[in-house]
């Protein structure tokens, strides 16, 4: 992962919305490419897109008094308590308008855009309950249709349980198996299935029946495991053949194990770390075990309200110790793996989308972890063209 491949003083085609060929510039024939456009970056550094694999994207409206009250000193766990947290986002979206969620989803997608972001994942989980979870996931499919980039889509409705379900929880487990599940599939709205596995949540047991009825529709398991405690998550989702598992604050030996075994990948998650002011994952500890660990945002109303993945990068390099090429490496190539875009995006590479971004001149490449807050994109090329 600390591999960074590049060409210094270089070419790069792009044609069709695809990239076409690349090259240094003393092997450059001009005579074909005559009729391109030719676009001068000089001291200027290519690179491709990022790729969001963790986002909850779509939301009736943001939590910025949950903020306060972390403030003044209640816990994340204190707030769900009260009614706060997901249950609060649930609420507002059930009687939230469609088409306006739709457009107010569609400017956070601009914005992540504009922000260097080039594929996406979005989880639908603010709804729980069946009508709701299936219009946050016709709104994503809707952004599929509208967006430039890929969006990939989750059904997450064991995301929390809802107040009515607080003591009968095995009901709600039943209704996302029996009703939402096959609901989703029926109607082609999501790629993936999820679960908040965690105390308090969705227990192990739960989370493997939830895992096995999408298996049954061929949802394939994208996972929260590990944000708060370590109690048997990551073993059940690679026994399900999880994409990936996400956080990962938390972890022991026993789960690094688990994922050496599986096709898994693990997913960082730094922005939630600095916001909650919890661990960071421990990115050493996976990079030691040869693991593909791959960064998102984890955007969202209530622990993350940001879709920069270039703050990530910095947050990697500076909180988690990665190298910038380790992180830049983690949240394009291994990102796209974690969506199953490999083919598609994450890397400059001939046949892939022309998803591409020149970046304002700078010293080094460890000059965009290094300068934070600051941006450092110049533009933004998506399928070959400027965003």
């Amino acid at each position: 992962m600390n591999e960074l491949p590049g060409l210094k003083n270089a070419w790069l085609a792009v044609s069709e919305g695809k990239i076409e060929d690349y090259g240094s510039m003393d092997s450059f024939d001009a005579s074909r490419f005559s009729t391109y456009e030719s676009i001068d970056c000089t001291g200027q550094m290519v690179l491709p897109t990022w790729v969001d694999s963790h986002t909850h994207l779509v939301f009736a409206e943001w939590r910025n008094q949950e903020f306060e009250d972390r403030i003044n000193g209640l816990s994340y766990h204190e707030i769900a308590e009260r009614g706060g947290g997901i249950l609060n986002s649930a609420n507002k979206m059930a009687t939230a308008d469609e088409d306006v969620l739709f457009e107010e989803a569609l400017q956070r997608l601009q914005d992540a855009i504009r922000q260097g972001t080039g594929a996406i994942e979005i989880k639908s989980g603010y709804g729980l309950t069946v009508e709701a979870e299936l219009k946050m996931l016709r709104i994503v499919k809707r952004l599929q249709e509208a967006s430039p980039i890929p969006v990939k889509a989750t059904f997450l409705g064991a995301h929390a349980f809802p107040l009515a379900y607080s003591d009968k929880k095995e009901e709600y487990v039943d209704l996302i198996i029996n009703e939402m599940i096959p609901a989703v599939a029926s109607q082609n709205l999501a790629t993936y299935i999820d679960a908040f596995c965690e105390e308090g949540y969705f227990s192990v047991d739960q989370t493997e029946r939830i895992l096995e009825a999408g298996a049954k529709y061929g949802l394939k398991p994208k996972v929260h495991v590990n944000q708060f405690n370590v109690i048997g998550g990551v073993e059940v989702s690679t026994k399900y053949n999880a994409i990936s598992v996400d956080h990962l604050e938390e972890l022991n030996n026993d789960d690094i194990e688990a994922l050496k075994s599986s096709q898994t990948i693990p997913v960082a998650l730094p922005s939630c770390s600095f916001f909650l002011s919890i661990p960071y994952t421990p990115a050493r500890e996976l990079m030691n075990a040869d693991l593909p660990l791959a960064l998102a945002t984890d955007f969202n109303p209530g622990s993350t309200p940001s879709s920069n993945m270039n703050f990530v990068l910095s947050l990697a390099c500076i909180k988690m110790k990665m190298t910038p090429q380790e992180a830049i490496n983690a949240m394009t190539l291994n990102a796209a793996a974690a969506l199953e875009l490999s083919d598609e995006v994450g890397s400059i590479t001939k046949g892939k989308r022309a998803n591409i971004m020149v970046m304002k001149p700078v010293p080094a490449i460890s000059f965009l972890p290094y300068s934070f807050g600051n941006s450092h994109i110049d533009k933004v090329y998506i399928n070959g063209e400027e965003i």
